[in-house]
């Protein structure tokens, strides 16, 4: 069909195969759907509308089927409810339509069949219009050659933009490959005499770190520790820490480093799981440790000298260290970093200027890979590593520290990056360069920050475990432009590339997963042979023998600057307090219970800048009695088996769970939970003052708990120190009441916190209003 050329501003006429135009509406309906993710795509056309909705393995040939009945009018009527709604795009037509932002219409150019794209320049660029060509005539063509082949992997990329994508997705290499204890020596044979570590007034210079490294060492060899083994250290943040990891490096294991308030059922099966034999714990938590295990105490300088024993030979890709992920079949995963992946990380990053003036806060858990890091970026490039002192993370409390430490370089989470530059923006005055990541960054925050401090250096920075902290990194000086943040390009020795569902690259402007390569790869999951071939697969590239991929499991996409845009997951994995967590691990913990029949796990905004996990439960096995106590019965459990972080902030008990067509959980259809019942198991003591009815309404709107006794415990309601700080905040700014961080951590519960509040200035003004209890949000069930 011929049809002139729209009389409307932005117009690109590019070639087309010589096909039906069903199969050109079937290739606009894939490239719109590739583009955009979304499941349904609609287009305008001459018969009618072509609403195609995308399965995992909806082919061409069926999508040019649906296209045909579009065209003759054969499809049906659309849905009353969607009448109104305007189509993605318009086919065969020269009006855009009301809403469209591109139009297509096939014509002939000189006999040749031809197209003329036609599109809103203010929705969609001039640039991206002719992108979105190349991309339709690629698919068009590739959809003729091979009608079966799924619209998932239709080819969009030309072969010149596969040698773009592939430039821009290989970093600069990386340095000769070194452990991190050859680093530290390193640094500490060049200024001994520099502090490399504190922690509350506890200090080491280099010389005396290195000292004290190898007597861990020599007492960990001395009880048979030797390369690749696994020694687990049970410790909180302090400067102890810190040689305890360097001893078990120099003494040429990895370690596991745990989390001191992880359930004692926790701690056996990571132990069992790793083969620990020898644990270096801290005093006051080696009582936590369960049989088995040698433990040996993190410090004691009372003990005679070990007698010597030679330094194991272990090369730059033996075990550095074992961190545990979460895991879909409800078993945590131990991914095994060599010290060659994070000597790439931290020996000359190509993404950050880091030298002996700097100074590192160490805020982190050290079973967090965002440790890594902060400690041996320190101590790898000679700058003093601060640690943050033992407790919770509160935003007042970081502000005190930035300040008093002088830290000039810092890691935060998505979450509390926000509510720092919120609430406390001024305590990045002294600081040169901040990091952010472990979720999505806000934007807003980046611009909060540089336009109060323009000599700070941001960067956006993503990685999975897997690939050691870091995989891409994306550095300014400038408040980003309107949009998400990217994620920025690959840093040196690594290699990422974004691919369609055959595994090809996918061009400019259409998601794909994305796949890392290069020295950063963990050498997999500890005792999980077959997982880690599902995800570390063979390199096609020529990157040498025996080169791997990893399948992240994430979707991104390239931007035309040659940057990443981050897409989000392509599985259920999701990020909470900066941990990623795998639901289904949280949903088998759930279903182990003979109460329970199945179990959902989602995750939503948590009120404070972050996520929080929420759990719907069918429980038929439940007697009918016990069914109202059954959210707090099972919190409670897995609150003895699981990490904090995994313990979901509410758990619904529903009589059914919804499902879609193909018979899969519909997780959309889920009822909406923005106040849960309170689930505790202490009785529930209503308020009886004002100040304890003010405070009452103000955690449950924060927390999203109803209702909220004087004697609950804030924490117990699902609390944490984001949330924390986001209350304090609102009793500052709306309320003029100031209270200190370590009155609510001192005093969680609303009577005592009321007291508090009472017995001193300023009381909570008479005029504040209150929370309308006709507003609250009810969970159902």
């Amino acid at each position: 069909m011929t049809i002139p050329a729209p009389a409307v501003d932005g117009v690109h006429a590019f070639g087309l195969p010589d096909a039906a135009p069903e199969a050109v509406l079937a290739a606009l309906a894939a490239v719109l759907h590739r583009r955009t993710l979304r499941e349904t795509v609609r287009v305008g056309c001459a018969g009618g509308e072509l609403r195609a909705r995308f399965g995992p393995g909806t082919g061409f040939a069926t999508l040019t089927e649906w296209a045909r009945q579009a065209l003759t009018g054969t499809c049906g009527e659309r849905p009353a409810e969607e009448a109104d709604e305007a189509p993605d795009a318009w086919f065969g037509t020269p009006d855009l339509g009301p809403g469209a932002a591109l139009g297509l219409a096939p014509t002939t150019v000189r006999g040749t069949p031809a197209a003329l794209l036609h599109h809103d320049p203010a929705l969609l660029p001039p640039a991206e219009a002719a992108r979105l060509a190349g991309q339709l005539a690629t698919a068009l063509a590739d959809g003729l050659r091979h009608p079966r082949r799924p619209v998932a992997a239709l080819e969009l990329a030309t072969d010149e933009d596969r040698a773009q994508v592939t430039a821009w997705g290989t970093g600069a290499p990386a340095g000769p490959a070194r452990r991190i204890e050859d680093l530290v020596a390193a640094r500490a044979r060049a200024t001994p005499d520099a502090i490399a570590v504190g922690c509350a007034g506890d200090e080491l210079s280099y010389a005396a770190l290195v000292r004290d490294a190898g007597e861990v060492a020599a007492r960990l060899r001395a009880a048979g520790t030797g390369p690749d083994d696994v020694v687990a250290v049970l410790a909180e943040r302090s400067t102890r820490l810190v040689v305890a990891l360097l001893g078990v490096l120099t003494a040429g294991a990895g370690y596991l480093a745990l989390e001191p308030d992880a359930p004692r059922e926790r701690l056996a099966r990571l132990l069992a799981g790793a083969g620990v034999r020898v644990v270096l714990a801290q005093d006051d938590l080696a009582g936590a440790v369960p049989p088995g295990p040698l433990v040996l105490p993190l410090h004691d300088p009372d003990a005679p000298a070990p007698d010597p024993v030679p330094a194991p030979h272990a090369g730059p890709d033996g075990l550095a260290y074992v961190s545990y992920t979460s895991g879909s079949t409800g078993e945590p995963k131990g991914v095994c970093v060599p010290h060659r992946a994070v000597a790439r990380l931290v020996d000359g990053p190509d993404w950050a200027c880091i030298g002996p003036e700097d100074v590192f806060l160490h805020l982190s858990p050290a079973a967090f890979d965002a440790s890594t890091w902060e400690i041996w970026g320190a101590l790898g490039n000679g700058a003093r590593l601060a640690v943050l002192p033992p407790g919770p993370v509160d935003a007042g409390r970081l502000a005190e520290v930035l300040r008093a430490e002088q830290v000039t370089v810092v890691w935060l989470t998505a979450g509390l990056f926000d509510r720092m530059t919120t609430s406390h923006l001024d305590a990045f005055a002294g600081v040169r360069h901040v990091l952010a990541g472990g979720d999505v960054v806000s934007p807003d925050a980046v611009a909060r920050l540089l336009a109060a401090h323009p000599h700070l250096v941001f960067t956006n920075g993503y990685g999975p475990t897997e690939n050691t902290t870091f995989t891409c990194c994306w550095t300014t000086r400038r408040p980003p432009a309107d949009g998400p943040l990217p994620i920025g390009r690959p840093i040196r020795g690594t290699r990422v590339a974004v691919l369609d569902a055959a595994l090809r690259p996918v061009p400019v402007g259409v998601p794909g997963e994305l796949w890392a390569a290069g020295d950063g790869l963990a050498r997999g999951y500890l005792g999980m042979p077959g997982r880690t071939a599902e995800v570390f697969v063979p390199d096609p590239s020529p990157a040498g023998p025996g080169a791997r991929m990893y399948r992240t499991g994430d979707l991104a996409g390239w931007r035309p600057d040659g940057t990443l845009a981050f897409h989000g997951r392509a599985d259920r994995q999701v990020k909470v307090r900066g941990y990623r967590v795998e639901p289904g691990e949280v949903e088998a913990a759930l279903t182990a219970r003979p109460e329970v029949g199945q179990a959902v796990v989602v995750a939503q905004p948590d009120g404070a800048g972050g996520r929080r996990l929420l759990a719907y439960v069918t429980a038929p096995g439940c007697d009918p009695a016990e069914r109202d106590r059954l959210p707090v019965v099972l919190r409670e459990r897995l609150r003895a088996t699981l990490a904090p972080y995994l313990v979901p902030w509410a758990v619904l008990v529903v009589p059914e769970l919804p499902l879609t067509a193909n018979g899969k959980v519909d997780r959309a259809a889920l009822p909406a939970a923005r106040r849960s019942p309170r689930a505790l198991a202490t009785g529930y003591v209503p308020p009886c003052t004002r100040s304890e009815r003010w405070l009452a309404e103000l955690w449950g709107t924060l927390l999203g708990v109803e209702p909220v006794g004087v004697e609950d415990d804030f924490f117990e309601l699902g609390g944490h120190s984001l949330i924390a700080a986001e209350l304090l905040n609102r009793l500052h700014t709306e309320f003029g009441v100031e209270v200190p961080a370590r009155t609510l951590y001192l005093r969680p519960v609303i009577a005592e916190l009321a007291a508090e509040l009472d017995a001193g200035p300023p009381a909570p003004p008479s005029a504040a209003p209150l929370p309308s209890a006709s507003t609250k949000g009810h969970a159902s069930s």
